[in-house]
């Protein structure tokens, strides 16, 4: 009998990677990604993407999940020792990420109590930035706490520690079950009533207008690539670790187009959502579609209050269920984030679950108040975008290129998940992983790099825009260091007797 946690059941475990799928990208960053790269024509290059690079990684971190039994660093170095650090690498990066995530989450909780009364009035960004952030200081200075956001922040890790401590079956698989079913009907009726609103229409054409003249840019196809990276959380070690709770009897590959199809649904829902949304503002004030398209914090945050205060009528309910959509989408994600290192630490040094998760999480709480500050938007924007560019996409390729080309266990992985999946992979899969997917994430990383160190970017001064070289390069860089040294440092350290993998029996 295999001491190891366990999914209660299929669903369960597709509702959790779902759900981690599933987050605020999906809503705030999808639409504009979609829109800014030829409209309908781009659903050619991200789908595309998905079957070239989403799915495959998808199928390959599920699979080395269940075959090697551990959180991401104990299944790398099952595969091999050598290869240990790579799993520490996504998991240090998550831990990153839970750190601000958790506070984004905090704005969309105080944001759906906001909508009630529209207290942002009629200058939402204003609002957002003078008076809910109290953002007074200049970058690299933290000022005060912010109490607005340090209240809900705190209730964000009651309820994440909270799943976290009650385990995989009572604790995430539950909360996953009524969050994620809870925030597709949320979602459905904000989607039907944006639908429904004057100028609607004209915001969908704009959103599925196709331009084919977009598909012969190369940024175009890197921008597909780039979106479903992030969007399906592949190399954040989240679905290695939710793969290896899989009873030993599970459709693998099955299991992966479910989880990558819904996720991309979903997208496709936010999308029509968002623009019908958009449409509409463009309809009250006037202007052309292109003038109010936002992403990121300022969709969110900015041109949805302004966008609810238009409303003809129950504009509050309609802030509330769209806020709320946001809060759970986040939620799913940060618990998903947050069990890879708690699984790792537990794993590594042989201490009880609960132990992992106050050790953890209570470090990530901690650390997340430096985002609750005065100046926390600073530090998140640093953060975010160092950690994303060069820590996500940059793991994701070193992941695929060890696995594929140095240890050469495609074959291996490929005998596993046919033995027990319904729809087998073969030798497209093994192409899509060992020649496209790396040559486009090299292609990506080249670029970015590239623009990054020569400060190429379209501003008057061809630097960060609004940011010191101080801040960006002692803050941002500092952040993507630390994943990937603290990777490093802790591959030294021993294994816990019970993990090392004399006593282990592998899967297959």
């Amino acid at each position: 009998m295999e001491d190891r946690a366990q999914w209660g059941t299929r669903a369960g475990f597709i509702l959790a990677a779902v759900g981690s799928a599933i987050g605020l990208g999906n809503i705030w960053r999808f639409p504009a990604v979609a829109y800014e790269n030829g409209g309908g024509s781009f659903f050619i290059p991200y789908l595309f993407a998905l079957l070239t690079a989403g799915l495959p990684i998808l199928i390959m971190e599920f699979t080395i999940g269940h075959k090697f039994r551990g959180s991401a660093p104990l299944s790398f170095f099952r595969m091999n020792k050598k290869a240990e650090w790579i799993g520490w690498w996504g998991v240090f990066i998550s831990f990153v990420i839970s750190t601000y995530y958790a506070v984004i989450i905090a704005w969309s909780m105080r944001y759906s109590l906001f909508s009630f009364n529209l207290n942002w009035g009629s200058d939402p960004e204003s609002f957002l930035f003078n008076d809910f952030l109290k953002l007074t200081v200049t970058p690299g200075e933290t000022g005060s706490l912010v109490p607005g956001v340090l209240i809900p922040l705190l209730i964000v890790w009651v309820v994440t520690l909270g799943v976290l401590f009650k385990g995989v079956k009572k604790g995430i698989e539950k909360a996953n079950k009524i969050f994620l079913p809870t925030l597709v009907v949320l979602f459905l009726i904000v989607v039907i009533r944006a639908v429904t609103l004057p100028g609607a229409l004209d915001g969908l054409d704009a959103f599925f207008q196709p331009n084919f003249e977009a598909l012969k840019s190369p940024s175009v196809w890197v921008a597909a690539y780039g979106h479903i990276f992030f969007s399906l959380s592949v190399a954040f070690a989240i679905m290695i670790t939710y793969s290896s709770y899989l009873p030993k009897k599970s459709d693998i590959t099955n299991n992966a187009f479910i989880t990558a199809f819904s996720n991309s649904g979903f997208e496709l829902l936010a999308g029509i959502g968002v623009f019908a949304a958009l449409g509409f503002m463009a309809n009250q004030a006037g202007v052309p579609i292109d003038e109010v398209v936002a992403g990121g914090v300022g969709l969110a945050f900015v041109v949805f209050p302004q966008i609810i205060s238009e409303f003809p009528a129950l504009n509050g309910v309609f802030g509330f269920l769209f806020f709320a959509s946001l809060t759970l989408a986040g939620l799913t994600s940060l618990i998903s984030i947050s069990e890879t290192y708690v699984a790792g630490i537990s794993e590594k040094f042989g201490i009880s679950r609960n132990k992992a998760v106050s050790i953890g999480g209570g470090a990530a709480a901690v650390i997340s108040l430096l985002f609750a500050t005065q100046g926390g938007l600073f530090f998140l924007d640093a953060a975010d975008y160092f950690i994303n560019q060069f820590g996500v996409a940059f793991v994701g390729l070193i992941e695929v290129v060890a696995v594929a080309w140095f240890l050469r266990k495609l074959n291996t992985l490929q005998t596993h998940a046919n033995e027990i999946s319904d729809i087998r992979i073969g030798g497209w899969w093994k192409a899509c992983l060992g020649v496209i997917t790396p040559i486009v994430l090299g292609y990506m990383m080249f670029g970015l790099f590239k623009q990054n160190l020569l400060k190429e970017f379209e501003t008057e001064t061809g630097n960060y825009e609004g940011y010191s070289d101080s801040f960006i390069l002692y803050g941002g860089w500092f952040v993507a260091g630390f994943a990937l040294l603290a990777g490093l440092l802790i591959v030294f350290k021993r294994w816990h007797s019970k993990s090392d993998d004399e006593s282990y029996k592998e899967v297959g």
